[in-house]
């Protein structure tokens, strides 16, 4: 497994650090209860970090040396790649290789090929399309990008999309052939997201679990429970750290916040842990999943998983990883009354709200991560 630009060993929801850091170290954990012994390569970014280090029986986090042994904003690690190459290229190789995001993929196609070892490649998330406009503080697309996404699309062995929609993107914005495109969805661990952690009862909160960026749209969380009946719920928690170089969008959430007036209700807890996460999710009324693009959305599979309904936009792979009116509401607006107006309706029909999430502990059954683990060796 190799992820060049974020360490599966930090914890989710600060930085860059998100679901894909999920997704690699869930299934690393898994495919070494299969039996598969697992290697994660990532870059060294802590000057006190061992070299090698067991995460879980069977898998190992290894560190590489390249390019400033620091923290580094995401788009900084493009520059990188042919150093991590190089690392890559010292090693006496692997039977197989999945490469997390096209940073990696471009680090590892070389190596791989010298090995004679298959490339899997996974994405994540797709350059935009050209001229596509920019959401309010979102940082253009490296100029190569797409055509590096083209490139690996066409030269890997297979490619695995966490979605239908990440696979329909895939063979129709990459050209890749649709024989290669294999759909395992993300899984979730139903032993540590489970509705029986939820505590004994105290102020009822709807929550979103988000890196604080535009493209996650907490703006619209806070929009809409700004028209909410105080009454109805009393807190909006919002769990996730800022993406690095998005501090101002930070600063704007907090004066929106201000503004609405709602500094006592909406609370800010930054990021938490896997187990304070699933508490958080285990007790909430509902979540709130506002993105503007998801290529699958982890964090609305896990609130099925603590029976907690999920409100999610009709965004990308969110409309599978929520089933409208089964597991939660899918909305096809931004619009903060209508969202308003569907949270509504939930807080003021329990009932609903417990046959919905009755579908999302079944729903997040099928997706555990032994299963996912299985189809990946398939």
């Amino acid at each position: 497994m190799i992820s060049v630009h974020t360490s599966p060993g930090a914890a989710p929801g600060a930085g860059d650090v998100g679901g894909m850091n999920v997704v690699i170290r869930q299934l690393s954990r898994e495919l070494g209860r299969l039996g598969v012994d697992v290697e994660i390569l990532t870059r060294r970014i802590d000057p006190e970090a061992p070299a090698s280090i067991e995460l879980d029986p069977g898998v190992r986090l290894r560190h590489f040396t390249a390019g400033p042994v620091e923290v580094l904003p995401k788009s900084a690690h493009e520059g990188l790649v042919p150093a991590f190459a190089d690392a890559l290229g010292a090693l006496p190789g692997y039977d197989l290789v999945h490469a997390h995001h096209w940073y990696s993929g471009l680090a590892a196609r070389e190596a791989a090929a010298r090995w004679g070892a298959p490339l899997v490649q996974s994405l994540h998330s797709i350059a935009a399309a050209p001229h596509t406009p920019l959401s309010a503080g979102e940082r253009p697309e490296s100029p190569g990008r797409l055509a590096a996404e083209k490139v690996l699309a066409g030269q890997a062995d297979e490619l695995h999309a966490v979605s239908s929609a990440e696979r329909d993107t895939i063979v129709d914005r990459l050209g890749s052939d649709p024989a290669r495109v294999q759909v395992i969805p993300p899984g979730v661990d139903t032993d540590q997201f489970r509705r029986e952690r939820a505590g004994q009862p105290g102020p009822d909160y709807l929550l979103v679990a988000a890196r604080l960026e535009p493209l996650k749209g907490v703006d619209l969380a806070i929009e809409t429970f700004g028209r909410i009946e105080p009454s109805l719920v009393g807190e909006l928690i919002i769990c996730g750290g800022a993406t690095s170089g998005f501090d101002a969008y930070v600063d704007d959430l907090h004066q929106l916040v201000a503004e609405r007036g709602l500094g006592e209700r909406v609370r800010f807890v930054g990021a938490r842990d896997r187990d304070q996460l699933a508490d958080l999710m285990a007790g909430a009324r509902l979540v709130l999943n506002p993105s503007h693009s998801e290529t699958y959305g982890l964090t609305a599979l896990e609130a099925s998983a603590c029976g907690v309904p999920v409100v999610a936009s009709a965004a990308g792979g969110l409309v599978e990883a929520v089933r409208d009116g089964e597991t939660g509401l899918v909305l096809r607006t931004r619009d903060p009354q209508a969202w308003a107006d569907a949270v509504t309706g939930l807080l003021r029909d329990p009932a609903e709200a417990r046959r919905l999430g009755a579908g999302g502990l079944e729903h997040a059954r099928q997706h555990t991560w032994d299963r996912m683990a299985r189809r990946t060796l398939a």
